[in-house]
């Protein structure tokens, strides 16, 4: 099981290969932030914004994690629209997001 909730039929083969890189990281916490993101915007995300999310989906799981929950500063050049909205999609004060 997956733990997506969206189908990946009418993706084109690029954001069927990110939503799905998205559910397997490695550790199930990465995969439900990095998934659920995925799930909710794949289909909505520019070119250059998937090049940024295929950036952050190959930083290590460890690291990753540490810049979303501001253990550790983010570099510069992973900073990007992309990474504050996925950042912002887990930060909120209601019922997580499904």
């Amino acid at each position: 099981m997956t733990g997506t909730t969206r189908s990946s039929a009418d993706l084109d083969v690029r954001r069927r290969r990110i939503l799905f890189r998205s559910w397997h990281r490695g550790i199930r916490e990465m995969d439900l932030l990095m998934g659920q993101f995925a799930d909710a915007r794949i289909g909505d995300l520019t070119d250059a914004e998937l090049d940024d999310y295929e950036a952050l989906i190959e930083v290590p799981d460890r690291d990753l994690f540490r810049w979303l929950t501001d253990e550790e500063k983010v570099p510069e050049n992973y900073d990007t629209p992309v990474f504050r909205e996925l950042k912002g999609f887990h930060q909120h004060s209601g019922p997580i997001n499904v």
